[in-house]
């Protein structure tokens, strides 16, 4: 039997290749090597099989954690790992079949790691449908807090034509833009009867009138009056949980930032809230009738001299 090329190989990938570089390398191999596109060259059908095993195990990372350690013996049929590495401690190594170590038959041994079973290559149901991605378009609060989304997707059947499906996707509270929610087994069906692709949704947040957000924190600005700003107030502001009260400092200046801990967004790994930040932005009073002018002009005995001394050479 030919030895099995390595499976890093196989894709072109380095072996610390993230999951986005085996995924992007593999969708570019099997798109060349597609029977479809190839119709009469058992060479690319063999090469598209080749690369499709290589997938099934570097996208998984059990599959690929066992391969790094083991090499392709890992992929044999009944491969057990506890009993590898219990004849690893035994003999230091695998032996070549028949071969005696420390008093015994590895034969033994390599019959427990495979259930007693023959070695050989898997069977054509590991070679597994494709990915499919789409985009999903959210509100910001959707994304923010979490949302349940019915879409309507195209997924490739095993003929290869696209077949319609309402999927439902489940979005964690505080999933960012560019991020992908990943649900299983709903890419394309596999031609070989192995398991479907997974469906990969691609987010887009759209912009809200309200908030902004800087990776966990959430930021928002609030209109203030000169009399709000320049006394203090007690101002209702919303967040992600309905309304909350937040106190305005007496002399408060644009620009000036106030914190509500724990008020941002949610970690979609279950790690503490980001924060809201509260930006004052003050309103000056316009249309104002002649003695709403006069007191105005009376208040400005009362400006702060010297606020724009530091542009003076």
């Amino acid at each position: 039997m030919a030895a099995r090329r390595d499976l890093y190989d196989v894709l072109g990938v380095a072996r610390g290749a993230d999951a986005d570089a085996i995924r992007t390398s593999y969708r570019a191999l099997a798109r060349k090597f597609h029977p479809d596109l190839n119709q009469g060259r058992s060479e690319a059908e063999d090469r598209f099989k080749e690369v499709a095993e290589a997938y099934a195990v570097l996208s998984d990372a059990e599959k690929r954690s066992l391969y790094d350690e083991f090499g392709a013996i890992s992929l044999d049929a009944g491969f057990n790992a506890e009993a590898a590495r219990g004849s690893r401690r035994f003999g230091g190594g695998f032996a070549q079949p028949g071969a005696e170590a420390f008093g015994f038959n590895i034969d033994d041994v390599l019959g427990g790691m495979f259930g007693g079973r023959g070695r050989g290559r898997p069977s054509a149901a590991s070679f597994g449908g494709e990915d499919v991605e789409v985009t999903l378009e959210l509100e910001f609060l959707e994304a923010a807090r979490g949302a349940t989304r019915q879409i309507n997707v195209m997924r490739p059947g095993r003929d290869g034509r696209p077949q319609p499906e309402r999927v439902t996707v489940r979005i964690p509270p505080g999933v960012d833009d560019g991020g992908r929610i990943r649900i299983p087994g709903k890419g394309a069906e596999s031609r070989a009867g192995g398991p479907a692709g997974d469906l990969f949704a691609k987010i887009r947040i759209r912009p809200n009138a309200i908030f902004r957000r800087e990776g966990r924190d959430l930021l928002l600005d609030l209109p203030v009056t000169v009399s709000e700003a320049t006394l203090g107030a007690r101002v209702e502001i919303p967040t992600l949980d309905g309304t909350a009260t937040v106190t305005i400092p007496p002399g408060s200046d644009s620009g000036r930032r106030l914190r509500l801990r724990g008020k941002g967004i949610a970690d979609p790994k279950g790690d503490a809230r980001g924060d809201l930040y509260v930006t004052v932005q003050i309103r000056v009073p316009v249309g104002l009738d002649p003695d709403a002018r006069a007191k105005l002009e009376a208040l400005a005995a009362f400006d702060p001299p010297g606020i724009r001394k530091e542009w003076e050479s």
